[in-house]
């Protein structure tokens, strides 16, 4: 007989043909029941509350589901409870989703879970860990967002239903403590609409410009009573998350009772257990702050009267060390009568001593006898020098002449007899006054020849040349001025600052170049002697 005609047969002792049926085996028995269950119960949907829970070192998850009357065992393997979702606590009610079987070990059934989710209200915490774990990836939640609440506010925006207890409660509040101007954007707190009203009056607060008909708030307050978590859904939408992480305003959160907490506490400044206590954050106590300043004022005042006091104490006790003005004065003024008395008598004495001393040594050293040779020396030198500098000039001013004779013959004839005739005419005239004046004064007639030099330098082609100018000459050495005075094919003589080319002009080709012929060297300059030194 099969085994899996045992459930269907009467049991052992039982009457009829069952009872002759030969005995099986637990592990036959244990498999039937399985497969009996397993074939009616392939896969169920339990919903119960989570009592025992073990967590073993191998990953899987031990627990029991149970209700009033019942227990059922339950196991989620190491693979399902890496992607259940949700971290199963003791005491949750949950909706678990598997397949039933038997663990033949120890005659027992159980559910193996292959997901769970929290039923009810249940269900809402899950999906609100999940959009919370979402918006903190972002840092929609980070403490750096966070903006202080300013200490003393002139407007305070509030966002809430404008007809409950709540809006009362903070208007009371601030007003005990602080009355100021209050502006409330009326919202639905609950339901459908309550998102997106909520959102869009936090975004409508921060929208107002500074200075506008309507002011702008300084904080605002998101405020609602207590109630269940479907009644307080609206503040964990994401839009309104957003709202309150994008405001520029500081905004203080105060949705439900203390233990009551939204998501749009984590994205809030501020977080306030109650309306009220959200009032009492937004605005100081009047009282309080004029107290502390008065307070202040008084220990402000001791505080200078005081140093005012100490002050004048340290001055007095410094005027005590100060001397007198007389005995201060005192010693000087008898110092400088003393000085006063005796500087005459001291000034006649040092006279004296010098007349003697001028008398005794320095008179004689200092004599007329001394001065008298020292100008007969001075005037035997100015005479020798002046004899022997009229044959040393004359000897220049032909050498001069003869340069400028060189020159001249390079020069064109006007040109040259011009500045030959200027030459010699201040030549002349420097000579004539050299034989007159015989000792004329040296450094005079040294600053004539050094001008007749600098200008016969200048009249000279050779410095044009070094400027990187050339001289053009034709076959019979005259200097060529036009490029009409050259016919085509004519010999040429190019001469540079270093030296001569010959050329040919127009295209017959170039002239065979000789070596260029090289400057002619310039006579040796003529020294002074030694004691007369160089005139140039």
């Amino acid at each position: 007989m099969a085994t899996d005609d045992i459930l269907e047969e009467d049991g052992p002792g039982g009457e009829g043909e069952g009872a002759n049926a030969p005995p099986f085996t637990v592990s036959e028995l244990s498999g039937a029941v399985k497969r009996a269950l397993e074939s009616r119960f392939g896969r169920v949907r339990v919903r119960g509350e989570l009592g025992r829970i073990s967590r073993p070192r191998s990953g899987h998850i031990y627990l029991d589901l149970k209700d009033d009357a019942a227990v059922l065992g339950a196991v989620i393997w190491r693979g399902a409870a890496a992607k259940l979702g949700m971290d199963p606590e003791e005491g949750d009610e949950v909706i678990a989703e598997g397949r039933l079987t038997t663990y033949p070990g120890q005659s027992k059934y159980q559910l193996v879970i292959e997901r769970m989710s929290y039923a009810g209200a249940g269900a809402l915490l899950a999906k609100l860990e999940r959009m919370k774990a979402a918006l903190a990836a972002e840092g929609l939640f980070a403490p750096e967002r966070k903006r202080p609440i300013p200490f003393l506010p002139n407007v305070v925006g509030v966002v809430t239903s404008p007809t409950g207890a709540v809006i009362r409660d903070i208007l009371h509040r601030l007003a005990e403590r602080f009355p100021m101007r209050v502006l409330v954007w009326p919202v639905a707190v609950q339901g459908a609409a309550c998102a997106g009203e909520v959102a869009a009056a936090i975004r409508g607060f921060n929208a107002l410009a500074p200075g506008g008909a309507a002011p702008r708030p300084d904080v605002l307050i998101v405020a609602r009573g207590g109630g269940s978590v479907e009644d307080l859904w609206g503040f964990n939408e994401e839009v309104v998350v957003r709202a309150a992480a994008e405001s520029a305003i500081p905004l203080i959160s105060a949705v439900g009772h203390e233990t009551d907490t939204t998501l749009i506490d984590f994205a809030a400044d501020r977080r306030a257990p109650t309306p009220t206590a959200a009032a009492e954050i937004a605005a100081p106590v009047r009282a309080e702050i004029a107290a502390t300043l008065a307070a202040l004022g008084d220990r402000g005042a001791r505080a200078m009267a005081r140093a005012g006091r100490e002050r004048a104490r340290r001055l007095r006790d410094l005027a005590r060390l100060i001397p007198a003005p007389d005995a201060l004065l005192a010693e000087p003024r008898q110092r400088l009568d003393r000085a006063s008395e005796a500087a005459p008598r001291a000034l006649k004495a040092l006279a004296d001593r010098r007349r003697l001393a001028l008398a005794r040594g320095a008179g004689g050293r200092f004599g007329p006898a001394l001065l008298s040779g020292a100008i007969a020396r001075r005037r035997d030198r100015m005479g020798a020098a002046a004899r022997a500098l009229g044959p040393r000039l004359r000897r220049r001013v032909a050498e001069a002449r003869t340069g400028l004779a060189r020159v001249a013959a390079r020069l064109g004839p006007e040109k040259a007899a011009r500045a030959r005739r200027r030459s010699d005419e201040r030549l002349s005239a420097l000579a004539a006054r050299l034989e007159r004046a015989g000792a004329a004064p040296l450094p005079a007639a040294q600053a004539r020849f050094t001008a007749t030099a600098r200008l016969l330098a200048g009249l000279s082609h050779r410095a044009t040349l070094a400027r990187g100018f050339a001289l053009v000459r034709g076959a019979d050495g005259a200097v060529l001025k036009r490029a009409a005075n050259v016919s085509p094919g004519a010999g040429l003589e190019i001469e540079f600052a270093d030296g001569r080319v010959a050329a040919a002009a127009g295209g017959a080709g170039p002239a065979p170049a000789g070596p260029a012929e090289p400057a002619k060297p310039r006579a040796p300059r003529k020294r002074a002697p030694k004691e007369q030194g160089s005139l140039f």
